[in-house]
């Protein structure tokens, strides 16, 4: 198996932070915090080069706050020079673990997401029922707690079979310990996201090579298998379920992990899957209407009316991936490109 290592004077090369502090600013340019660092770009970097080179970088606390979504969850927020960090991190690895992923995990992947995923699950939908000619049956799963729980440790472990430097895992454990002690991660860093894909790789080689699971799908810790025989899906969950309690040290969770029948559909990503059409789940369009309510409020107040429309295409792309033609002319109807007569929904 190749191993990586020296690769840390690449992590905090000015090329690499520049690229960094690109990809961080992405999106976010107007920002108080971004154009504050701007004043200085250049010995703000040179700052934090100096500060990884000689081991003396610290992160900063992180901010929480809560966000519904539609139940509530604790995101934490990174210092926007730590998020510099991380993406140089990630720049420097995500290679490195790329090329060992399975091809139908699909969070945080390039040319992957939702879309992808979604298109994926209704392929499988039509092989599995040979296009609906066929009764079969889907397991639909999540990990309890995932990103509280997760292992460093074992994290660690599973980072260090690939990468063999000393001062990058240092920076790892120090990222992580900027949250927890020994468990858990933020939601909201771009390394907990890249994180979780790691650990779970373990799960998918778990169901692909020792389970042989020919139809499996996995976004972040949630993951569909499906199969023709619901006995052998009760099979696979047990598997399953003691290869995260004695390997990862994280379990299903029971109430959100259940054998159902294709043909009643599959909740998957906030949509409904029925063989070759999609439907928005209701709290995803709740979650849409509210959105757009506050990029219209937004366009009222600052009338950018490029980043209003930028926004607006943004959504309509995400409703586009379901049969959502009705929702969409009603939303079209409200906000009244032509005329610029917005009002809230």
């Amino acid at each position: 198996m190749q191993t990586y290592n020296d690769l840390y004077s690449k992590l905090y090369s000015f090329k690499n932070l520049f690229l960094a502090y690109r990809k961080a600013r992405k999106g976010k340019s107007k920002k108080y915090y971004v154009i504050e660092f701007e004043k200085d770009l250049e010995n703000n970097l040179l700052k934090l080069l100096n500060e990884l080179k000689n081991l003396t970088y610290k992160p900063s606390p992180l901010k929480n706050f809560m966000i519904r979504d539609p139940k509530l969850r604790k995101i934490s927020k990174s210092e926007f020079k730590d998020r510099i960090v991380h993406h140089a991190l990630y720049n420097i690895i995500e290679p490195i673990f790329d090329k060992i992923f399975i091809y139908d995990s699909y969070a945080n992947k390039k040319n992957k997401g939702n879309s992808t995923a979604l298109s994926r699950l209704q392929e499988f939908i039509r092989k599995v029922t040979k296009n609906n000619n066929k009764k079969a049956y889907y397991l639909k799963a999540d990990i309890k707690h995932y990103f509280e729980t997760v292992n460093h440790d074992i994290l660690i472990d599973i980072i260090q079979n690939k990468v063999r430097d000393d001062d990058i895992i240092n920076l790892i454990k120090l990222i992580l310990k900027n949250h927890y002690s020994n468990l858990g991660m933020p939601l909201g860093n771009l390394t907990s996201q890249f994180f979780a894909n790691i650990y779970l790789n373990e799960l998918d080689y778990f169901i692909k090579h020792k389970l042989k699971v020919k139809y499996y799908i996995r976004y972040v810790d949630d993951f569909v298998i499906l199969y023709n025989n619901k006995y052998i899906l009760k099979h696979y969950k047990q598997e399953i379920n003691n290869f995260l309690k004695s390997n990862l040290k994280i379990e299903l969770h029971e109430d959100k992990s259940k054998i159902i029948q294709i043909s009643k559909g599959i909740n998957f990503l906030g949509y409904k899957n029925i063989y070759y059409y999609r439907i928005l789940k209701k709290h995803k369009r709740k979650l849409i209407k509210n959105k757009l309510n506050i990029i219209i409020k937004e366009y009222k107040e600052t009338n950018n009316y490029n980043k209003f429309i930028s926004r607006i295409e943004a959504i309509f792309a995400h409703l586009e991936i379901a049969n959502t033609f009705n929702l969409r002319k009603n939303l079209i109807n409200k906000i009244n490109y032509k005329n610029k007569k917005l009002e809230l929904i």
